[in-house]
């Protein structure tokens, strides 16, 4: 079939255009703040068989393994078993998963009774069961003690909400009433797809939709292919560490080998470390999430990602590693901590060959501090905190202060929020001044936040990277500050672990310093 490519591009705009609604959707129905503020969720449309073809501005490291949620669950939920009107709800890693809070609802979108494409909305959710509130058990030693595992069930139907498996789900989180909110939030996001796809099926026909995402798949592979061309061809070797985990607690090592022959790459990550003792594995569908990120840095283009982007690209893991640990592993942290490093690494294979499109070593980090607070009537209330550091220094420019980079892209919640729903008092919110490592181009600045605790306990997960090794310089720039955590308790201080789990008391403070970002070049220079 002949398309008009100026058709083509309008379809591409109306594929993003619906999953930044589908966004929006749940942005201002959800009833966790992690959602409705902090905007830990992504949106996504595939084609129908899988292919990834449009996203929301959301969350890089949910978008990339969105590429192989669908195919994945084809396999055990195919094409011809699904109907219209039908949701499914999952989070088991082995189907394009990431970590078990990251939940994901489906639709499949019909028109003329065929299946032309999938929305997906994926959300964070507070809690969702397990051994510690939140999901984050530093010490688990296998998923079963994370978090409640849900495999591809049906959550409604054309004759409306599965009733028995919302109350299953109820049943295991201890913040039963945010989860149903989040959860129908979801589902009227991909209602919102739905209606946005078909909209586009009706004003350009069904074929041509169908066309025009084959089309955008191929463009996005070409694309791909001469930003690789333009590549010197080698072997490129870089490594990036966690802070430990690794035998004797010793620091964990992400190492990549990149091999790029003329439109072609691969990337190697069976050099990192075996397995590791805390909830710093990931999945492998993490590992080429952070991969297709970085490949796009590597571009030099504002592509967009889509399945055909990731053609020209061979990922490999090796199994029994941190990347591949098994499907029983625990992968809490590996999300948003051990994705980051693999980012880091390949910045680092790559910093003498691209130096001017990429930036020095930032807070690679979620920084995450969770408060739970216990209920009288047995629930609790969840405050997920993300906190954002110094963005390492490019070629051309300082690095920003108090931000997210690469991978994450969620805000802090407002300190009005906080204050009017939780027995919190934020007591300092500011930028950590000289944090960020000196150079030609300074390293920006990490922030601080400082939480009096005014209930009678509650419990504290940490989930911070970045405690031990700080970020790293680029080209002669010096590393930027670590992170740090401190916690005062009757005016003496108590030492907490960037991965750990406790209990906080009444009148407790407790203060994250969030790392700075490396400097570029020689400070002689500046």
């Amino acid at each position: 079939m002949k398309l008009d490519p100026f058709v083509v591009e309008v379809i591409r705009h109306g594929l993003s255009a619906a999953a930044e609604e589908m966004s929006l959707v749940m942005t201002r129905s959800a009833r966790s703040p992690l959602l409705r503020e902090a905007g830990d969720l992504s949106s996504a449309i595939t084609d129908g068989h899988g292919g990834l073809v449009g996203q929301g501005r959301d969350i890089p490291i949910h978008l990339g393994a969105m590429a192989y949620t669908i195919p994945e669950l084809l396999k055990v939920m195919p094409r011809d078993h699904l109907n219209d009107g039908d949701v499914v709800i999952y989070n088991v890693g082995a189907l394009g998963g990431n970590h078990l809070n990251d939940v994901k609802v489906v639709r499949p979108v019909f028109v003329d009774g065929e299946i032309v494409a999938f929305a997906v909305s994926l959300a964070h959710w507070p809690d969702i069961g397990g051994t510690w509130p939140g999901s984050y058990f530093a010490k688990a030693i296998d998923t079963f003690q994370e978090a409640l595992r849900i495999p591809p069930v049906l959550i409604a139907t054309a004759a409306g909400l599965n009733a028995p498996i919302v109350q299953l789900l109820k049943a295991n989180v201890r913040d039963a009433e945010s989860c149903e909110g989040d959860l129908l939030a979801q589902i009227a996001a991909t209602k919102a797809g739905e209606k946005r796809i078909a909209e586009l099926c009706r004003e350009h026909g069904k074929a041509i939709f169908m066309a025009a995402q084959s089309r955008l798949h191929d463009l996005s592979e070409i694309e791909m292919r001469e930003a690789l061309r333009g590549l010197p061809d080698g072997v490129y070797e870089g490594e990036d560490h966690l802070d430990d985990g690794s035998e004797d607690n010793a620091p964990a090592r992400i190492h990549v080998k990149i091999t790029i022959r003329g439109d072609e790459a691969t990337f190697d990550l069976s050099g990192s470390c075996d397995r590791v003792s805390n909830f710093c594995n990931t999945t492998p569908f993490m590992a080429r999430s952070a991969v297709a990120y970085a490949a796009r840095i590597m571009s030099g283009r504002d592509m967009q990602q889509n399945a055909g982007a990731l053609r020209p690209l061979t990922i490999i893991t090796r199994p029994g590693s941190i990347l591949e640990p098994g499907w029983t592993a625990s992968v809490a942290a590996g999300n948003h901590e051990t994705s980051m490093r693999i980012v880091d690494a390949i910045f680092r294979a790559m910093q003498d060959i691209i130096p001017e499109r990429l930036s020095a070593g930032g807070a690679t980090t979620a920084g995450v501090l969770f408060f739970a607070e216990p209920r009288p009537n047995g629930s609790w209330k969840m405050l997920y905190e993300v906190h954002g550091g110094g963005e390492g220094a490019r070629h051309d420019r300082a690095g920003a202060s108090a931000t997210r980079v690469h991978l994450s892209n969620t805000s802090n919640t407002p300190v009005e929020v906080i204050e009017a729903n939780y027995a919190i008092r934020l007591e300092q919110q500011a930028i950590r001044r000289n944090s960020g490592g000196a150079g030609a181009h300074r390293g920006g600045d990490g922030s601080v936040r400082t939480y009096r605790i005014l209930a009678p306990s509650m419990h504290l997960t940490t989930c911070i990277e970045r405690m031990v090794i700080g970020p790293w310089g680029m080209q002669g720039g010096q590393s930027g500050k670590a992170c740090r955590i401190s916690l005062v308790r009757q005016g003496a201080n108590v030492a907490i672990d960037g991965k750990s789990n406790l209990v906080l008391q009444q009148d407790d403070l407790v203060t994250i310093e969030m790392c700075g970002g490396g400097g570029y070049g020689a400070a002689a220079a500046r």
